[in-house]
Protein backbone atom coordinates (compact mmCIF):
# COMPACT_ATOMS: atom_id res chain seq x y z
CA UNK A 1 0.00 0.00 0.00
CA UNK A 2 1.53 3.58 -0.79
CA UNK A 3 2.00 6.31 1.67
CA UNK A 4 -0.68 8.98 1.65
CA UNK A 5 1.08 11.92 0.73
CA UNK A 6 1.42 14.58 2.95
CA UNK A 7 0.69 18.59 1.87
CA UNK A 8 1.90 21.29 3.96
CA UNK A 9 0.19 24.42 3.65
CA UNK A 10 0.99 27.76 5.25
CA UNK A 11 -1.52 30.79 5.02
CA UNK A 12 -0.71 33.81 6.82
CA UNK A 13 -3.67 34.12 9.95
CA UNK A 14 -7.06 33.00 10.97
CA UNK A 15 -8.58 36.23 11.05
CA UNK A 16 -9.45 36.68 7.71
CA UNK A 17 -12.06 34.48 6.11
CA UNK A 18 -10.43 34.50 2.66
CA UNK A 19 -7.56 32.32 3.95
CA UNK A 20 -10.26 30.20 6.04
CA UNK A 21 -11.63 29.65 2.83
CA UNK A 22 -8.42 28.51 1.19
CA UNK A 23 -7.71 26.37 3.89
CA UNK A 24 -10.58 24.75 3.11
CA UNK A 25 -10.46 24.52 -0.76
CA UNK A 26 -7.14 22.46 0.29
CA UNK A 27 -8.39 20.31 2.42
CA UNK A 28 -11.36 19.39 -0.05
CA UNK A 29 -9.02 19.06 -3.36
CA UNK A 30 -6.46 16.73 -1.16
CA UNK A 31 -9.29 14.12 0.17
CA UNK A 32 -10.49 13.81 -3.35
CA UNK A 33 -7.39 12.96 -5.07
CA UNK A 34 -6.21 10.78 -2.37
CA UNK A 35 -3.40 13.27 0.38
CA UNK A 36 -4.15 14.66 3.68
CA UNK A 37 -3.30 18.08 4.34
CA UNK A 38 -1.80 20.18 7.54
CA UNK A 39 -2.13 23.34 8.37
CA UNK A 40 0.84 25.79 9.62
CA UNK A 41 -0.78 29.35 10.67
CA UNK A 42 1.08 31.84 12.78
CA UNK A 43 -1.22 32.23 15.95
CA UNK A 44 -0.45 35.97 15.70
CA UNK A 45 -1.64 37.24 11.83
CA UNK A 46 0.80 37.50 9.76
CA UNK A 47 3.81 36.92 11.37
CA UNK A 48 7.26 36.46 9.25
CA UNK A 49 9.16 35.05 11.80
CA UNK A 50 6.11 32.69 13.32
CA UNK A 51 5.74 31.72 9.74
CA UNK A 52 9.44 30.80 9.64
CA UNK A 53 9.46 28.89 12.81
CA UNK A 54 6.84 26.96 11.03
CA UNK A 55 8.36 26.04 8.04
CA UNK A 56 10.95 24.65 10.14
CA UNK A 57 8.45 22.50 11.63
CA UNK A 58 7.04 21.28 8.49
CA UNK A 59 10.23 20.34 7.13
CA UNK A 60 10.86 17.96 9.83
CA UNK A 61 8.05 15.97 8.56
CA UNK A 62 9.37 16.04 5.02
CA UNK A 63 6.00 16.76 3.28
CA UNK A 64 5.78 15.98 -0.36
CA UNK A 65 4.76 19.50 -1.30
CA UNK A 66 3.91 22.40 0.35
CA UNK A 67 1.11 25.20 -0.80
CA UNK A 68 2.21 28.36 0.82
CA UNK A 69 1.11 32.27 1.23
CA UNK A 70 4.06 34.33 2.23
CA UNK A 71 3.45 36.13 5.05
CA UNK A 72 5.47 38.76 3.79
CA UNK A 73 7.08 39.68 0.48
CA UNK A 74 10.93 39.32 1.45
CA UNK A 75 11.06 38.40 5.32
CA UNK A 76 10.51 34.45 4.67
CA UNK A 77 12.69 34.39 1.81
CA UNK A 78 15.52 31.98 3.44
CA UNK A 79 12.79 29.98 4.37
CA UNK A 80 11.45 29.23 1.32
CA UNK A 81 15.00 29.00 0.11
CA UNK A 82 15.43 26.36 2.65
CA UNK A 83 11.97 24.14 1.46
CA UNK A 84 13.50 24.38 -1.78
CA UNK A 85 17.23 23.43 -1.33
CA UNK A 86 15.78 19.99 0.47
CA UNK A 87 13.77 19.58 -2.90
CA UNK A 88 10.52 19.84 -1.25
CA UNK A 89 8.36 21.56 -4.09
CA UNK A 90 6.41 24.79 -3.20
CA UNK A 91 3.27 26.09 -4.91
CA UNK A 92 2.58 29.38 -4.23
CA UNK A 93 -1.04 30.86 -4.41
CA UNK A 94 -2.91 34.65 -3.34
CA UNK A 95 0.37 36.69 -2.66
CA UNK A 96 3.05 37.06 -5.71
CA UNK A 97 6.73 35.77 -4.54
CA UNK A 98 9.64 37.58 -4.79
CA UNK A 99 11.61 34.61 -5.81
CA UNK A 100 9.82 32.89 -8.23
CA UNK A 101 12.39 30.24 -9.16
CA UNK A 102 12.11 28.25 -5.85
CA UNK A 103 8.40 27.57 -7.16
CA UNK A 104 7.28 25.04 -9.17
CA UNK A 105 3.67 26.84 -9.89
CA UNK A 106 1.65 30.20 -8.81
CA UNK A 107 -2.01 30.40 -8.44
CA UNK A 108 -3.69 33.90 -8.33
CA UNK A 109 -5.77 36.60 -9.88
CA UNK A 110 -4.82 39.51 -11.47
CA UNK A 111 -5.44 42.32 -8.52
CA UNK A 112 -4.83 45.55 -10.46
CA UNK A 113 -7.66 44.69 -12.98
CA UNK A 114 -10.29 43.72 -10.81
CA UNK A 115 -9.86 46.17 -8.41
CA UNK A 116 -9.74 48.84 -11.28
CA UNK A 117 -12.93 47.11 -12.42
CA UNK A 118 -14.62 47.66 -8.71
CA UNK A 119 -13.69 51.37 -8.55
CA UNK A 120 -14.47 52.07 -12.38
CA UNK A 121 -18.15 50.48 -11.24
CA UNK A 122 -18.38 52.35 -8.31
CA UNK A 123 -17.25 55.47 -9.96
CA UNK A 124 -20.08 54.49 -12.56
CA UNK A 125 -22.47 54.20 -9.63
CA UNK A 126 -22.01 57.49 -8.02
CA UNK A 127 -22.40 59.35 -11.60
CA UNK A 128 -18.88 59.95 -12.14
CA UNK A 129 -19.24 62.75 -9.60
CA UNK A 130 -18.06 61.95 -5.92
CA UNK A 131 -14.88 62.22 -3.18
CA UNK A 132 -13.77 58.60 -2.37
CA UNK A 133 -11.95 56.87 1.00
CA UNK A 134 -9.37 54.32 0.08
CA UNK A 135 -8.96 51.77 2.88
CA UNK A 136 -5.71 49.88 2.63
CA UNK A 137 -4.09 46.61 3.42
CA UNK A 138 -0.29 46.62 4.50
CA UNK A 139 1.86 48.65 3.62
CA UNK A 140 3.99 45.56 2.76
CA UNK A 141 1.08 43.86 0.88
CA UNK A 142 1.45 43.18 -2.60
CA UNK A 143 -2.16 42.61 -3.15
CA UNK A 144 -2.97 45.96 -1.14
CA UNK A 145 -0.42 47.81 -2.76
CA UNK A 146 -1.84 46.91 -6.48
CA UNK A 147 -5.53 47.62 -5.50
CA UNK A 148 -4.67 50.57 -4.34
CA UNK A 149 -2.56 51.52 -7.27
CA UNK A 150 -5.78 50.42 -9.36
CA UNK A 151 -8.36 52.41 -7.26
CA UNK A 152 -6.56 55.79 -7.59
CA UNK A 153 -5.95 55.13 -11.39
CA UNK A 154 -9.50 54.06 -12.01
CA UNK A 155 -10.73 57.20 -10.09
CA UNK A 156 -8.38 59.49 -12.37
CA UNK A 157 -10.50 58.88 -15.37
CA UNK A 158 -13.61 60.53 -14.00
CA UNK A 159 -12.75 64.41 -13.88
CA UNK A 160 -15.08 65.30 -11.39
CA UNK A 161 -14.24 62.68 -9.17
CA UNK A 162 -11.17 62.58 -6.23
CA UNK A 163 -9.58 60.34 -3.66
CA UNK A 164 -9.23 62.50 -0.51
CA UNK A 165 -8.14 60.34 1.85
CA UNK A 166 -6.43 57.13 2.49
CA UNK A 167 -6.55 54.99 5.81
CA UNK A 168 -5.43 51.77 6.78
CA UNK A 169 -7.11 48.63 7.68
CA UNK A 170 -3.97 46.19 7.25
CA UNK A 171 -6.58 43.64 6.19
CA UNK A 172 -7.85 43.05 9.56
CA UNK A 173 -11.63 44.04 10.78
CA UNK A 174 -10.43 45.52 14.66
CA UNK A 175 -7.69 47.56 12.89
CA UNK A 176 -10.15 48.96 10.14
CA UNK A 177 -12.95 50.02 13.08
CA UNK A 178 -9.92 52.09 14.72
CA UNK A 179 -8.77 53.48 11.74
CA UNK A 180 -12.29 55.01 10.15
CA UNK A 181 -13.37 55.45 13.82
CA UNK A 182 -10.41 58.06 14.17
CA UNK A 183 -10.97 58.95 10.35
CA UNK A 184 -14.98 59.79 10.93
CA UNK A 185 -13.44 61.82 14.06
CA UNK A 186 -11.99 64.11 11.25
CA UNK A 187 -15.28 65.27 9.67
CA UNK A 188 -13.93 65.15 6.33
CA UNK A 189 -16.82 65.11 3.32
CA UNK A 190 -16.83 61.61 1.22
CA UNK A 191 -19.33 59.65 -0.60
CA UNK A 192 -17.54 56.43 -1.12
CA UNK A 193 -15.00 53.87 0.36
CA UNK A 194 -13.19 51.38 -1.61
CA UNK A 195 -12.12 48.86 0.61
CA UNK A 196 -9.04 46.97 -0.56
CA UNK A 197 -10.62 43.39 0.85
CA UNK A 198 -14.17 42.61 2.21
CA UNK A 199 -13.01 42.19 5.80
CA UNK A 200 -12.07 46.17 5.42
CA UNK A 201 -15.36 46.75 3.78
CA UNK A 202 -17.44 45.28 6.33
CA UNK A 203 -15.67 46.85 9.29
CA UNK A 204 -16.29 50.39 7.44
CA UNK A 205 -19.81 49.47 7.37
CA UNK A 206 -20.14 48.97 10.93
CA UNK A 207 -18.09 52.02 11.87
CA UNK A 208 -20.71 54.54 9.42
CA UNK A 209 -23.52 52.50 10.91
CA UNK A 210 -22.63 53.25 14.51
CA UNK A 211 -21.66 56.90 13.40
CA UNK A 212 -25.32 56.81 11.96
CA UNK A 213 -24.11 57.41 8.24
CA UNK A 214 -24.99 55.87 4.91
CA UNK A 215 -22.05 56.04 2.47
CA UNK A 216 -21.60 53.93 -1.19
CA UNK A 217 -19.34 51.09 -0.05
CA UNK A 218 -17.30 47.91 -2.16
CA UNK A 219 -15.02 45.77 -1.39
CA UNK A 220 -12.92 42.80 -3.12
CA UNK A 221 -13.03 38.85 -2.31
CA UNK A 222 -16.65 37.67 -2.65
CA UNK A 223 -16.74 36.71 0.85
CA UNK A 224 -19.90 35.10 2.15
CA UNK A 225 -20.56 37.82 4.60
CA UNK A 226 -20.10 40.31 1.75
CA UNK A 227 -22.63 38.69 -0.32
CA UNK A 228 -25.04 38.86 2.53
CA UNK A 229 -24.30 42.73 2.80
CA UNK A 230 -25.03 43.15 -1.20
CA UNK A 231 -28.06 41.30 0.03
CA UNK A 232 -29.35 43.31 1.96
CA UNK A 233 -28.55 46.39 0.08
CA UNK A 234 -25.63 47.41 2.55
CA UNK A 235 -22.47 46.77 0.28
CA UNK A 236 -22.62 47.72 -3.11
CA UNK A 237 -20.20 45.65 -4.52
CA UNK A 238 -17.02 43.09 -4.43
CA UNK A 239 -14.66 41.13 -6.90
CA UNK A 240 -14.54 37.54 -6.65
CA UNK A 241 -11.32 37.08 -5.54
CA UNK A 242 -11.99 33.99 -4.30
CA UNK A 243 -9.15 32.04 -2.08
CA UNK A 244 -10.80 28.86 -1.72
CA UNK A 245 -10.74 28.22 -5.47
CA UNK A 246 -7.01 29.61 -5.25
CA UNK A 247 -6.74 26.75 -2.69
CA UNK A 248 -8.25 24.43 -4.43
CA UNK A 249 -6.58 24.65 -7.91
CA UNK A 250 -2.91 25.29 -5.60
CA UNK A 251 -3.17 21.67 -3.66
CA UNK A 252 -4.17 20.00 -7.20
CA UNK A 253 -1.46 21.59 -8.49
CA UNK A 254 1.00 20.21 -6.10
CA UNK A 255 -0.31 16.45 -5.80
CA UNK A 256 -0.10 16.55 -9.73
CA UNK A 257 3.67 18.01 -9.55
CA UNK A 258 4.03 15.04 -6.86
CA UNK A 259 2.84 12.26 -9.54
CA UNK A 260 5.31 13.39 -12.12
CA UNK A 261 2.78 15.73 -14.30
CA UNK A 262 4.05 18.76 -15.90
CA UNK A 263 2.15 21.80 -14.21
CA UNK A 264 1.69 25.06 -15.42
CA UNK A 265 4.34 27.65 -13.59
CA UNK A 266 1.49 30.35 -13.98
CA UNK A 267 -2.11 29.62 -13.08
CA UNK A 268 -4.55 33.08 -12.97
CA UNK A 269 -8.29 32.67 -12.10
CA UNK A 270 -10.76 34.80 -13.67
CA UNK A 271 -12.78 37.53 -11.38
CA UNK A 272 -15.81 39.59 -11.95
CA UNK A 273 -17.51 42.11 -9.85
CA UNK A 274 -20.09 40.72 -7.45
CA UNK A 275 -23.38 43.16 -7.12
CA UNK A 276 -27.16 42.75 -7.02
CA UNK A 277 -27.56 41.48 -10.15
CA UNK A 278 -25.19 38.40 -10.13
CA UNK A 279 -24.96 37.47 -6.77
CA UNK A 280 -26.76 34.42 -6.75
CA UNK A 281 -24.04 31.78 -7.93
CA UNK A 282 -21.87 33.38 -4.60
CA UNK A 283 -25.11 33.51 -2.40
CA UNK A 284 -23.58 30.10 -0.82
CA UNK A 285 -20.99 29.27 2.06
CA UNK A 286 -17.26 28.21 1.30
CA UNK A 287 -18.51 24.53 1.59
CA UNK A 288 -21.27 24.34 -0.88
CA UNK A 289 -19.10 26.55 -3.58
CA UNK A 290 -17.51 24.44 -6.49
CA UNK A 291 -13.52 24.03 -6.73
CA UNK A 292 -12.84 24.78 -10.26
CA UNK A 293 -12.14 21.82 -12.88
CA UNK A 294 -8.47 21.78 -13.77
CA UNK A 295 -9.44 21.37 -16.73
CA UNK A 296 -11.00 24.39 -17.17
CA UNK A 297 -8.50 26.07 -15.43
CA UNK A 298 -5.51 25.30 -17.67
CA UNK A 299 -6.70 25.54 -21.21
Amino acid sequence: MSEIPTIAVFTKNRTNPAYAAARLGADRTAQRMGARTVHYVPQKPDDADEQIALIDEALASRPAACVLVPAHPTAVNAAIEKIHAVGVPIVGFINRFTQPEHIVSYVGSEDYPLAFHVATYLCEHLGRRGDIVIVAGPSESVTSRERVRAFRDAVKNFPAMRVTAEICGNYQHADTVHAGTVFLAQSMRFDAILAANDVMALAMLDVLDTAGLKRVVAGINAVPDAIAAIKQGRLLATADFDAMKMGCVATEAALRHVRGEKVPARLMLHVQVVDRTNYAQWDKPYEARACPRWEDVVK
